[in-house]
């Protein structure tokens, strides 16, 4: 994926966008206020409510176009400063005895195995020392385990839930079992390498040729390993190309350099010793996994967030298991010989979903640099994640935004305004602690790191970490991969949850803006923050308010097309320079407005927590094969929209409101469009429950059910 390949052309090309972005805005906002002044003067009180939603819109839609320009160019220059350190530099940390520990944990709710499988194996294959990697199986244990004992009492379900729970559970230790042989290899090579160094008979041109030998042997195991996996789909394919296909490559360049190195006069001793060191810890993790739900003291509410909680409220304990009636509980002991468990502490989580792929240098590099000085107040440093390549249809287009979103989190970064994205953040423990605070649960006590208030966790802790004087960095690279969801039902949890919580945590965020007087330091953050909280909200809101009411009487003159041109034309060249098409963008646009009732769903069930006080249901994305049926509601609701715009256009027409009928004509036709390419007009008709003949239907429409393809 080439991003922005001639930085030379692409910075000023941005600047100049901004520039006709504000120069527009400024004329179509005095038109728009001039207007309104007439309204005003005539006494015309529903022109003047009119003229003023549509000011308060072209405004908010203005304020959008601009924060991506901006966030474009922050991109963009941090892209033409970036220095990415050299391996040298950063191999120095393998030498290092008080190197930072590292735990990478892998939350996982009822995933199938082989997408669990891939992200163990992308963590177990980092390269970094000192490191682990637990499996947070979220999955009800009691349900499960009762169906080990009495599966001819249960269903079908069930059953296959035992399993799936029991494979689980074995998948660290598999995984374990299958890299001890290469760990063995290189951790007897390193230990015979010091016997020479102690006993003198070392000598660094014979050690250069072992180093080469022994990295031809790891590329040899990769490439081998690579051959043996079978490839079914594009995420199989990037599994294989990230995570030993490159090593592979990797490691074979490297056996050709140890031997030119052994041909030099002189060879570094030290470089020796950290290449020995580095090619053992090669495949020398830990792997593990953790239940919370096996105890009855740890925190059982259902998201993410609290599954992280509980494992990092542990870490550096040990622990017993204690029964109390039917219930079994965690209880710390401060003698090691007591301890059924131990949970050892680590300086750096690595919090990875179920369905993500990093680079095989993601934790060194992230290490490295919140090891710099000057980065002991970062506490979350990431690169957002890109999606699979190769992917087809809706996948491919949610895609696309996904990869837009890179470039402005990566922007966000320029002017301090980063939020912390859970799938894949490289955190300081010292961090979580510092904003950690205490709860009853159950009558239990809890430690809660991550804020679970929302169930866009993350974003909310970015604001209390940022509070407390912490600061978030995205590194400049794409390192990270995750899963885009394949189907409509599957990607509506998705975005409905990402919709859900902004606006909550916007007053937080205010009064973080406004501690200690600061806020005129602050602007370009919060000019950055703000719209990140309330963009959601307000441009759902104020498209459909559009779409309903013909503002044909506030338009004048191209000022207003002008402001959104520099938008979509900057957009499209993203695409192209992150290898999409430039026709793309129409499916982008299309996919918005199939995203309208998800996004306006998400934010009702904010405002609906907001005034009620009730947590909203964490709606975790489901990762397995087929297709998950969509809620009657929604598909019900695109088509209502669909049927609205027509009959506004019929309307408008009849009116002589040419534009605004050509305006709701077009997007009657992109939604329709999305519903066909996107949704599927034979999946949108089950979903509402529809009856099909019977060679067409493709299974039962149950919402949030998996539906067999």
């Amino acid at each position: 994926m080439n991003d922005h390949g001639p930085l030379s052309y692409e910075l000023p090309i941005t600047r100049i966008a901004i520039t006709v972005t504000a120069c527009a805005a400024a004329a179509a906002t005095a038109d728009i206020v001039l207007e309104l002044a007439y309204r005003v003067a005539q006494r015309d009180l529903g022109g003047v409510i009119e003229q003023s939603i549509f000011l308060v819109i072209v405004l908010f839609l203005i304020y959008g176009a601009l924060v991506y320009q901006i966030a474009r160019l922050g991109y963009l220059t941090r892209r033409a400063e970036h220095r990415p350190a050299g391996r040298e530099e950063l191999e120095r940390v393998f030498g290092d005895a008080d190197a930072p520990s590292l735990v990478v944990l892998v939350p996982s709710y009822k995933e199938e195995l082989h997408v669990i499988r891939k992200t163990l194996v992308s963590a177990a294959l980092q390269e970094y020392p000192k490191r682990s990697v637990v499996l947070l199986i979220d999955d009800p244990p009691e349900q499960r385990d009762n169906a080990r004992r009495h599966t001819t009492r249960l269903n079908r379900t069930n059953e296959d839930d035992a399993r799936s729970l029991r494979a689980a559970r074995l998948l660290p230790l598999e995984i374990r079992e299958w890299l001890a042989k290469p760990r063995r290899r290189f951790e007897e090579a390193q230990a015979a390498y010091l016997q020479r160094l102690r006993d003198g008979s070392s000598r660094p041109h014979h050690e250069a040729m072992n180093l080469a030998h022994l990295n031809g042997v790891a590329a040899a195991w990769f490439s081998e390993e690579a051959d043996h996996i079978t490839i079914t789909d594009h995420s199989d394919l990037a599994y294989v190309d990230h995570a030993f296909r490159a090593p592979s490559i990797f490691h074979t360049d490297r056996a050709t350099e140890w031997r030119s190195h052994a041909q030099a006069t002189e060879l570094d001793s030290e470089r020796i010793r950290i290449e020995f060191a580095r090619l053992a810890a090669l495949f020398a993790v830990e792997l593990s996994s953790f239940e919370r739900k096996q105890y009855a003291n740890l925190s059982h509410e259902p998201n993410k967030a609290m599954n992280l909680n509980s494992y990092i409220g542990v870490m550096g304990g040990c622990y017993a298991n204690e029964d109390v009636g039917d219930k079994r509980t965690l209880v710390r002991v401060e003698d090691p010989e007591l301890a059924d468990f131990e949970f050892p502490d680590a300086d750096f989580v690595l919090t990875l979903d179920a369905d993500s792929l990093l680079r095989g240098d993601y934790a060194l590099r992230l290490a490295h640099e919140m090891r710099k000085s000057g980065s002991e107040r970062i506490a979350v440093m990431q690169t957002p994640y890109s999606a699979f390549t190769g992917a087809s249809g809706l996948e491919r287009i949610a895609g696309a935004t996904t990869d837009i979103q890179y470039i402005i989190h990566q922007g966000f970064t320029r002017h301090g305004a980063t939020y912390w994205v859970g799938a894949n953040a490289l955190i300081r423990k010292a961090a979580l602690k510092d904003i950690a605070v205490q709860d009853i649960e159950n009558g239990h006590p809890i430690t809660r790191f991550i804020q679970d208030r929302t169930v866009i966790e993350d974003t909310e802790s970015s604001v209390d970490l940022a509070t407390h004087g912490w600061t978030l960095h995205n590194y400049c690279e794409r390192m990270a991969w995750s899963a885009t969801p394949p189907d409509f039902g599957s990607l509506l949890i998705q975005r409905r949850r990402w919709a859900n919580g902004g606006l909550i945590i916007l007053p937080k965020l205010v009064r973080y803006l406004l501690g200690g007087g600061r806020i005129f330091r602050r602007m370009a953050e919060a000019f950055m923050r703000f719209h990140y909280l309330t963009s959601i909200a307000a441009v759902n809101i104020g498209l459909l308010v559009v779409l309903s009411w013909s503002f044909d009487r506030s338009i004048h003159g191209y000022w207003l097309p002008l402001t959104a041109l520099s938008y979509y034309v900057l957009y499209m060249r993203d695409l192209r320079q992150i290898g999409y098409r430039a026709r793309d963008l129409l499916g982008v646009y299309a996919l918005n407005l199939l995203l309208v009732p998800i996004n306006l769903g998400g934010v009702f069930k904010s405002i609906s927590q907001a005034l009620s006080g009730q947590r909203t249901p964490f709606g975790r994305t489901p990762k397995v094969s087929g297709r998950t049926a969509a809620p009657f509601l929604y598909v019900f609701a695109l088509y209502l929209l669909i049927g609205q715009w027509l009959v506004g256009c019929a309307f408008d027409c009849h009116s002589e409101r040419w534009l605004h009928a050509g305006f709701a004509a077009a997007n009657a036709a992109f939604l329709a469009y999305a519903v066909v390419a996107f949704v599927g007009v034979r999946a949108s008709m089950e979903d509402l429950g529809i009856r099909m003949p019977g060679f067409l239907r493709s299974g039962r429409n149950i919402a949030g059910q998996v539906v067999p393809s």
